[in-house]
């Protein structure tokens, strides 16, 4: 029984999981975190041989696919010993290892990543003129990050970038990012602004842009063809037939994209989330230091897919924030 996969309520197989191994970043993203967080102490967190056994775990019970995420996933120390010793299961379980990153420490470790079996990369980046970089991540390099982007393409990763729909931010740029990302070779996500946490008086109605507008701008120049692709994840996809570039949309607000999900999420401390838009959790670092065995952790593994819901909560109707979770992103991974 325990190597039977993990199925939720809704006959859901549960087969992407994602980690975050760090709340902490170097950057401040207006939308993710405040300028002055507050991290968790170190004695919270997972140590790495803790993340690489309840990652194991998980791999056991059908996981193929392990996306690290944080914060700043690269900037825990000694993180390649935990890609490399958890990139032992590739091939054997595990179809594929990847991250998310802000892309500032790409170019100190995208070789040793690709050296280990790591194929792609998200980076997150949500404008490439350097004064609004420096704007939205507060303390962002736009000049770092796109060496990072560089060595990574060098190093032979396949590269997505990932970009925040921000009104009044980014809209001027749509086209720019569209083209620059055709022109390297990335192909390249949209993503609604969440409303995850506390950023600092910011306001998510603000930044909120629908990418139903942002499609439809896309379509004013390119011809967008729909593909049936699907991950279980949230995004949907065209294709470009001008440069035959992929776009993805993630809607959380204006689509509620649940319907096949398959993937759940731990943080740093070991809190299972089984939703990104609900606040239910699973604590599996009380059974993952209760014993050397992993029986007690599977359990609980089993029990919180047990109560995974159907789907999310969010919603910005009415010019208010319906749905808004009290954790960070950078708490639960983005």
């Amino acid at each position: 029984m325990q190597t039977a996969p993990l199925i939720d309520p809704f006959a859901r197989p549960i087969t992407y999981l994602r980690v975050s191994v760090t709340d902490r970043c170097d950057f401040r993203c207006t939308y993710c975190m405040a300028e002055h967080m507050q991290f968790l102490p170190k004695r919270d967190l997972l140590s790495l041989e803790e993340l690489d056994r309840l990652c194991t775990a998980f791999i056991g019970l059908g996981v193929r696919k392990l996306r690290i995420t944080g914060g700043e996933p690269l900037v825990r120390r000694d993180i390649m010993h935990f890609f490399r010793s958890i990139s032992r299961h590739l091939g054997d379980g595990l179809d594929e290892l990847t991250l998310t990153t802000n892309g500032s420490q790409l170019g100190r470790f995208a070789a040793d990543l690709a050296a280990i079996g790591v194929r792609r990369v998200n980076v997150s980046l949500d404008t490439l003129d350097e004064a609004k970089f420096a704007e939205i991540t507060r303390w962002g390099r736009l000049p770092q990050v796109m060496e990072g982007i560089a060595a990574a393409k060098a190093a032979g990763l396949r590269v997505k970038i990932n970009a925040v729909a921000l009104k009044g931010f980014n809209e001027d740029e749509l086209f720019t990012l569209t083209d620059w990302c055709a022109a390297e070779g990335h192909d390249l996500t949209f993503i609604e602004v969440m409303p995850m946490g506390d950023i600092g008086g910011e306001d998510r109605l603000d930044q909120y842009w629908p990418l139903s507008d942002l499609r439809a701008r896309l379509a004013e120049r390119y011809t967008l063809i729909d593909l049936a692709e699907r991950t279980g994840g949230p995004a949907r996809y065209v294709r470009v037939a001008q440069s035959d570039q992929k776009i993805g949309f993630i809607t959380p607000l204006t689509h509620n994209f649940c319907e096949s999900c398959n993937r759940v999420r731990v943080t740093c401390t070991g809190e299972l989330f089984m939703c990104l838009g609900q606040e239910d959790r699973a604590d599996l670092r009380a059974p993952l230091r209760a014993s050397p065995d992993d029986a007690l952790l599977t359990d609980a593994i089993r029990a919180a897919i047990a109560r995974k819901p159907k789907g999310h909560d969010f919603d910005y109707s009415r010019q208010s924030i319906a749905g808004q979770m009290t954790r960070h992103m950078s708490h639960t991974g983005g």
